[in-house]
């Protein structure tokens, strides 16, 4: 059983990765934002690309116009910070109980 172990150890670390550079890339886009980029960049394509997606159902459901600040960046790194604590940390505790 410890291949299933290793394999969920392993599993673990690359979701914890892949959380991790998701979350730099929505703070990279947010910080982006600020300051007007050209839309042709095509640094600044991707990171719209990449974050678009997952911001823009956000933003439907939390209107701007009572606040004037977008704030679907910040859930979404809140939401990748819950899946981190939760999901990366249970399949680590999973991992250990399997070997």
């Amino acid at each position: 059983m410890f291949v299933a172990g290793n394999f969920l150890s392993a599993l673990a670390q690359v979701l914890d990765m892949a959380l991790t550079v998701y979350m730099w890339i929505v703070i990279i886009r947010a910080l982006i934002s600020w300051v007007n980029p050209d839309p042709y960049n095509p640094i600044v394509r991707f990171l719209v690309s990449a974050t678009e997606p997952v911001l823009r159902p956000i933003r439907r459901l939390v209107p701007t116009y009572r606040i004037g600040i977008d704030l679907s960046p910040l859930i979404v790194i809140l939401a990748i910070y819950f899946l981190n604590f939760f999901l990366v940390r249970t399949l680590i505790d999973l991992s250990y109980r399997i070997r």
